[in-house]
């Protein structure tokens, strides 16, 4: 196996690889112009403040805080004056369920997410980025409150990426290991309660009891504690074992009671509804793409990630409609509802989909107003951030000035006029630079012939004693070893292929659940040396032969431009010879003109497989 294909297999998790990025996670504070001065005024605009609507109003900033908002207020001589004449001033966006891996709190800067509610990290580069936020030395970049290490039983949800975490195992260990997550820095105490049934999988996961003690914990410190859940049942558990909050909501089936029983308990809710449309195959996402204001702030892995979704085995009992009905029931109950994205999972990137979030609660029943305050002033109010989510006295000068007004249209948060974090404005431009470049490496890319031996399509038909191909690096082994995994593989050609031919590929393995997302198979890279993005965007279309032991297997196309994300569509290897014909376009997110990998693989389901593939082409 070649050293760039170990360096590949890294970075095809995108997590995986970003997580490798926290360990050295100092973003180099950056000076500009605008910092010189945090003094300015905007006047003739409209004004929501996180709660209410003021008309023509007048905003006045001084040294980076608000200090006058309302009507007929004079500006002072010698400040900047802005003139918000058909626009509307917002506080700056709060994202309440995000991931924040590498350099993403940037990026959601220029989209007007001005802090973001980090819900599991490496508490390393989250105790140096609130560092530089307390130093002043974050402006150009979104803040960062977060969970830290989440709170997880030994192979849950979260022991999956690649880093190793502490675990629990009993009620008796809540205490210390609460204690422990304080001190390495956690803002709040974030639990996993989640056995994967409602997505068709099986997940270690903490007790009802554990999970109560370890809430318990948390409060007795002064800390909220909030549940990653995915079921109903899960929910009602989570709010009846004392939570403050959930940081999902279910897709699984309706509860007619939940909304009066959560504000009952006094729980909110973040529904992160654009990540729940992409656990149920709805890229909804890709829509930001072509969104004029949006899409020319958006990278080709912005733009990958955004046209993908989830993929779980067969079982899965999702319904998106699960969620906005619930949204309706908590919204009628008066449930705090907060707005959040739960980026960067497939469907969703950082900033961006705050747009897309806001949008699909007003789908779901809230008013554009509800939905902005979903936005800005409840996170702020339930989780005790009392410097930000409103425009008011003495406040953080964190503002997003938009044209239009999100009040009657939830849309218009995205033309976005100009961006301030503590009083600095957001040089926007400057963050275009390297996008533009990008595009136009993928217009170069979009030019480029494809690749030597590729003209009849034919990748490989295992005629000879070893797996060779007709162009590209040919075959190896890939497995989840450089993501933590312990799965196996083995290929060899062996006699008998599909309508008779001489040979074909056998693929053996096992998929070990020591890694939740486990695969193993062989892989073909049609570039050289490998891993090198080739164009085959005049290939519509891959088709192959599988036969074996009946199992579900996949096929996982990589590309530069999505991230390095695998795109997977399933198969059945019977006891029989079966062709498969798949559109290249099925595979969501994957660009055709910069491939890198095309994968055939055991798992996610655990276990030891065996299954050949023969005939292997493009057309």
């Amino acid at each position: 196996m070649t050293e760039m294909f170990r360096h590949y297999l890294i970075r095809c998790c995108a997590l995986i690889a970003c997580i490798a990025f926290c360990f050295s996670p100092s973003f180099p504070p950056t000076a500009s112009a605008q910092e010189a001065s945090r003094s300015f005024a905007i006047k003739n605009v409209r004004v929501f403040d996180g709660t209410a609507v003021t008309q023509n109003a007048t905003v006045i900033v001084e040294n980076g805080l608000i200090k006058a908002v309302g009507k007929n207020i004079a500006a002072p001589a010698g400040i900047e004056a802005i003139d918000g004449t058909g626009h509307t001033l917002l506080p700056g966006l709060i994202d309440s369920h995000t991931h924040t891996f590498g350099p993403v709190l940037r990026q959601a800067l220029m989209f007007g997410v001005t802090t973001e509610l980090d819900m599991f990290t490496s508490h390393h580069a989250a105790a140096v980025w609130r560092k530089q936020q307390a130093e002043g030395k974050a402006n150009d970049r979104a803040d960062i409150f977060s969970a830290g290490t989440l709170v997880t039983a030994p192979g849950g949800h979260g022991t999956e990426y690649g880093m190793k975490i502490p675990t629990i195992t009993s009620p008796e260990e809540a205490d210390g290991f609460v204690e422990a997550r304080i001190k390495e820095g956690s803002d709040y105490i974030k639990i996993v309660y989640d056995d994967g049934r409602s997505y068709g999988r099986k997940l270690s996961t903490v007790s009802k009891a554990t999970m109560a003690a370890v809430i318990a914990a948390a409060h007795k410190r002064a800390k909220l504690a909030v549940v990653h859940i995915h079921s109903l049942e899960e929910a009602r558990d989570a709010i009846e074992a004392g939570a403050d909050g959930l940081v999902h909501l279910f897709v699984d089936k309706i509860d007619a009671e939940f909304g009066r029983f959560a504000a009952s308990h006094k729980a909110f809710i973040i529904p992160t509804l654009a990540v729940e449309e992409s656990l149920t195959g709805v890229a909804g996402g890709a829509s930001l793409i072509d969104d004029p204001n949006l899409g020319q702030y958006l990278s080709n892995t912005d733009a990958g990630s955004l046209r993908r979704t989830f993929s779980f085995p067969s079982g899965a009992t999702m319904s998106y409609g699960v969620a906005e009905e619930t949204v309706r029931q908590l919204k009628a109950a008066r449930v705090p509802i907060l707005a959040g994205t739960d980026a960067p999972n497939p469907g969703t990137v950082h900033g961006a989909s705050m747009h897309r979030e806001i949008e699909l609660l007003v789908k779901a029943g809230l008013k554009p107003a509800e939905a902005l305050s979903a936005a800005t002033s409840v996170p702020a109010r339930q989780f005790r951030l009392n410097d930000r989510g409103r425009i008011a006295e003495g406040l953080r000068a964190d503002l997003l000035l938009v044209k239009g007004d999100p009040t009657s249209d939830i849309k218009a948060t995205r033309n976005i006029a100009r961006v301030w974090k503590g009083g600095v404005a957001v040089d926007r431009k400057a963050y275009l630079e390297p996008i533009e470049k990008e595009r136009a490496e993928a217009a170069r890319m979009r030019s480029l012939p494809a690749p030597a031996g590729s003209e009849s399509g034919l990748v490989s038909d295992f005629e000879e004693e070893q797996p060779t191909a007709k162009f590209g690096a040919g075959w190896m082994v890939t497995t989840d070893s450089f993501a933590g995994g312990k799965s196996v593989a083995e290929i060899k050609i062996v006699e008998g292929g599909a309508s008779g031919s001489r040979g074909s590929l056998l693929i053996t393995g096992e998929a070990v659940a020591a890694f939740q997302f486990p695969w193993a198979g062989a892989g073909f890279s049609p570039g050289t040396p490998a891993m090198t993005p080739v164009n085959l965007s005049s290939k519509k279309e891959i088709s192959f032969w599988a036969k074996g032991d009946g199992k579900k297997y996949r096929i996982m196309i990589l590309s530069k431009g999505a991230g390095y994300m695998p795109a997977t569509r399933e198969f059945v290897a019977g006891p029989e010879w079966k062709q498969y014909r798949i559109l290249l376009s099925e595979f969501r997110g994957v660009e055709s003109y910069d491939i890198t990998n095309i994968m055939f693989a055991g798992g996610p389901a655990p276990g030891k497989f065996s299954f050949q593939i023969d005939d292997v082409r493009f057309h």
